[in-house]
C-alpha cells in the first residue's frame, strides 16, 4: 500500500542557472511501503520473508494543475540524499519532467553505508524503486507510460539493472515498466544470470575513467554483452572524472580512507541466489579479501556539465518533449 504523508502548496521555485524562467511546481511528500531483502532473498524472489519498511520520497511536479507529465525516480548512492540530488531534480523539472527523490535510507534508520555496505543490499533498493513506480503509475499528474529511473553509484544498481527482464518480471508492478534507465558511476562488477536480457527500454551509463571507487572496466564489459544481445545501451566515458563527479560539495578529488570499495572484486551469481568471487570460485561477502578501502571522490565541472546536457537530450527525445534550451 502506498500512502500520502502530506501535500505542499504549489510554489514558484528558481530553476538551475541555465534555465530561463521560474516554473510552477507542486511538492508532495509520499510514503512508499517496501520490503528489505538480502541478496539471496532478492535473487530467488523471496519477497514474502523480507522485513517490511515504510520509506519516503519527495515528488516535484512541474507545470500547471491538471497536466500530465513524465517523471524520473532518483535513487541516491551510499551517502544518501544530498545537494547533488536536489540539483538533478531541478534539471529534470526544467525540461518539464517530474522528479521523485526516493529516500531508501531514513525509513531503515540508515544515514550512510559508505563504511558498511552490509546495512542495505544494493539490489534491495530496486524493490524500493519498483514500489515508487507503482505510486507514480497511479498518480493523476504522472504519465504512467513515461516514468524513468536514474541512480547514482549504489542507487545505479537499481536504475540500470531494473532494465533486466528477469528482475522486471519478479518485482515490477503489473502492467508497468520503466521507460528509461540512467546510471551514473554504476557498479557493474556482478554478472547476474540472464542479465543481458532486458525489457528493451533504453539504458544510458555515465562513468569517469579516473574512478577508483567503482571502476569503469566492468561496465565496458557489461555494455558489450548488452549490445551483443541487441539492447539499446550506451556508455559515456568521461576523461579524468572521479567518483561522484557531479557533486560540487567535494570540489577536488579527496581520499576517503574508511569507505568500502569492491573495485577489485569480479563477481557472478551462483546457484540459489549466492554470489561467487570469480577469481577464487568461493562464496562472496563483504569480508572477502577483494573488498578494500580508500577510494577517491571529487567533482569535475566539465564532466558534470556534459552529463547534464546528455541526460537532458536523452530524456527530451525519449519522452517526446519540446527542448527548453
Amino acid at each position: 500500500m502506498i500512502r500520502t504523508i502530506s501535500f505542499a502548496i504549489a510554489a514558484l521555485l528558481p530553476l538551475p542557472v541555465m534555465a530561463q524562467s521560474p516554473l510552477l511546481l507542486r511538492l508532495e511528500m509520499r510514503i512508499v511501503d517496501s520490503v528489505t531483502l538480502s541478496t539471496q532473498q532478492f535473487l530467488v524472489g523471496d519477497e514474502k520473508n523480507g522485513k517490511k519498511v515504510s520509506l519516503a520520497g519527495e515528488l516535484r511536479i512541474p507545470g500547471p494543475p491538471g497536466t500530465k507529465v513524465p517523471a524520473v525516480i532518483l535513487v541516491h548512492g551510499s551517502g544518501g540524499i544530498g545537494g547533488a540530488t536536489d540539483a538533478w531534480a531541478r534539471e529534470l523539472n526544467a525540461i518539464g519532467v517530474a522528479a521523485f527523490i526516493l529516500d531508501t535510507f531514513s525509513g531503515r534508520g540508515i544515514v550512510s553505508t559508505v563504511a558498511d555496505q552490509s546495512q542495505l543490499d544494493s539490489l534491495a533498493m530496486m524493490v524500493d524503486a519498483y514500489r515508487a513506480l507503482a505510486l507514480l503509475s497511479e498518480h493523476p499528474r504522472i504519465d504512467r507510460n513515461r516514468v524513468g529511473i536514474m541512480g547514482f553509484s549504489k542507487g545505479a544498481v537499481a536504475s540500470v539493472y531494473s532494465a533486466n527482464e528477469r528482475f522486471h518480471k519478479m518485482y515490477a508492478p503489473r502492467g508497468t515498466a520503466f521507460a528509461a534507465h540512467i546510471g551514473l558511476y554504476t557498479p557493474c562488477n556482478v554478472e547476474y544470470q540472464s542479465d543481458d536480457r532486458t525489457t528493451g527500454k533504453p539504458i544510458r551509463l555515465f562513468h569517469g575513467t579516473a574512478d577508483d571507487y567503482v571502476v569503469i572496466g566492468p561496465c565496458r564489459t557489461y555494455v558489450a554483452r548488452l549490445r551483443k544481445a541487441s539492447a539499446d545501451v550506451q556508455l559515456t566515458e568521461l576523461a579524468d572524472a572521479h567518483h561522484a563527479y557531479d557533486n560540487p560539495a567535494i570540489p577536488v578529488p579527496t581520499l576517503f580512507a574508511a569507505n568500502q570499495t569492491t573495485r577489485n572484486c569480479t563477481l557472478r551469481e551462483g546457484s540459489n541466489g549466492g554470489i561467487l568471487n570469480v577469481k577464487t570460485g568461493k562464496q562472496y561477502d563483504l569480508s572477502d579479501a577483494c573488498v578494500e578501502k580508500g577510494p577517491h571522490v571529487g567533482y569535475n565541472a566539465s564532466a558534470h556539465q556534459a552529463t547534464v546536457k546528455a541526460v537532458r537530450e536523452f530524456l527530451i527525445a525519449t519522452f517526446g518533449l519540446a527542448s527548453s534550451r
